[in-house]
């Protein structure tokens, strides 16, 4: 083999020139013969027996050349690409040079390779980072949610109401008979959960333990066919009613929920769990516009192929999301997209994917960044700690080289954010994402005179409020 030409053409793609000489192809040309003799018929041999000169001589010199080519073409392309140290990051296109005689043949091909990198700035940059608050609602959120996972059902001999769960035999007739799927015995329905058919619940709200009534139903027009439209009645039976206890918030309550021997020690406990949450998010937003910036400064001709397969592997990772669901090609019909629109849709964010990456990549070669064996080590025994498993069964889903990258990318994530300058986020975008989620319509006057002060009146104070707020900051600490 020998690499006649070796030149760099647009979208970082190399142009090689190869040729394959006599020998190698002659080498090539008799594989193809060993490969090929069962298949060709030859009078007076059995199947697979003929000389090879002899079925050249049948069917021209030129008989085994297309499959030698295919067994020559692999190997040469391979040595030529090391031989010029190319990092190749997918498939050629091929054209041959020439004729192709017995004393081999020549051909070009043109392959993507990885791109040279210039960073931009990469340090002492600034980006927004999110302001860690933590107030006295969030951690009674966290104390409700706590309850909510600790609340009873308690029988009770009254009228079922909304929020309760009535336990429940019910089964469902369309023209007198019974229809499938529509029979249940000692269901316990929780009532204004909108479990059950619109109308249902309703209808249950105000039965007591003990009691049988008739409930009549319409079903949506966008039920499943069987049933869409269709006027049904449900016999149902009350066997128990039940209501909520939800514990009391105090001393016990920690308790029972907690290590914690006081109420005031678990809100403690709570807000430095949420604090710390927070702070988590808030570095990793830093870091993302950190890295984003870094990513848009870089210059690099990036091969189409790098954005393609990135763009693929979103595309697999949806399908196994999806599948965890319910069927991909189901998915698929009801929101009338295919592959194609999908990959389509994939390539912006797989594009800033491979800029993050060759960015990355080149921060660890700029800064000779290194990780050593005692740090890999050191990482499967965190992950180890982290997940609760045991380091040799971590390393049974984790390679060393998968780990290694991982440490690479860490290192230079590191040199970016420990550089950068944080900075709060603009207030008016706040307000005004918050305004547009969130606030009440106001009248048509009041509007145009908000406006106007937003324009340039000055703003009237609202004392009240702030101090509300402070409070609200207070009872949290």
């Amino acid at each position: 083999m020998t690499v006649k030409s070796c030149e760099k053409v647009e979208k970082s793609q190399v142009a090689l020139t190869i040729e394959v000489n006599a020998a190698e192809f002659e080498a090539a040309v008799e594989k193809a013969y060993q490969k090929m003799r069962r298949k060709i018929s030859v009078p007076g041999f059995r199947p697979g027996k003929a000389p090879r000169k002899m079925i050249e001589r049948m069917y021209g010199a030129e008989v085994f050349f297309e499959e030698a080519i295919n067994i020559a073409f692999p190997e040469a392309y391979e040595a030529a690409a090391e031989q010029e140290k190319l990092q190749i990051v997918g498939y050629p296109t091929v054209e041959m040079v020439g004729e192709v005689t017995k004393d081999g043949f020549t051909f070009k091909a043109t392959t993507p390779v990885y791109p040279e990198v210039t960073l931009g700035e990469y340090k002492g940059l600034k980006a927004e980072k999110p302001e860690v608050k933590v107030l006295a609602a969030d951690v009674d959120e966290r104390l409700k949610a706590l309850a909510d996972r600790n609340t009873r059902l308690v029988s009770v001999d009254r009228a079922a109401k909304s929020g309760d769960t009535a336990v429940i035999d019910f089964e469902g007739f369309l023209d007198g008979k019974p229809f499938d799927g529509g029979k249940g015995e000692n269901h316990n329905l929780e009532l204004g959960s909108g479990s059950f058919v619109p109308g249902f619940e309703d209808q249950v709200i105000g039965m007591k333990a003990g009691e049988e009534k008739d409930i009549d139903i319409t079903f949506p027009e966008n039920y499943h066919a069987d049933l869409a439209g269709k006027a049904v009645v449900f016999k149902v039976k009350v066997h128990e009613v039940k209501e909520k206890e939800v514990p009391a918030m105090d001393d016990e309550f920690a308790k029972d929920v907690s290590e914690f021997d006081t109420l005031k020690d678990l809100k403690a406990d709570l807000k430095k769990k949420i604090t710390e949450e927070r702070q988590k998010d808030a570095d990793r937003v830093f870091e993302e516009n950190l890295m984003n910036q870094v990513a848009e400064n870089i210059t690099a001709d990036i091969p189409d192929v790098m954005v393609e397969n990135q763009a693929h592997q979103y595309l697999d990772n949806f399908k196994a999301q999806i599948s965890r669901q319910f069927p991909y090609e189901e998915y698929k019909k009801m929101t009338g997209m295919d592959d194609a629109k999908l990959l389509e849709e994939a390539k912006e964010p797989a594009l800033r994917q491979v800029k993050m990456d060759l960015a990355t990549a080149a921060i660890i070669k700029a800064e000779n960044i290194e990780a050593s064996d005692e740090d890999v080590e050191a990482e499967f025994a965190k992950m180890a700690e982290q997940f609760g498993m045991d380091v040799e069964m971590v390393k049974k889903y984790l390679s060393k080289e998968q780990v290694h990258d991982q440490i690479l990318t860490q290192k230079a994530v590191a040199v970016v954010v420990d550089s950068a300058t944080a900075e709060k986020p603009a207030k008016k975008t706040a307000k005004k994402a918050e305004t547009a989620e969130g606030e009440e319509k106001k009248p048509a006057k009041k509007t145009t005179k908000k406006a106007e002060t937003a324009e340039g009146e000055e703003k009237p104070k609202k004392a009240p409020a702030k101090k509300a707020a402070k409070k609200e900051e207070k009872e949290a600490e």
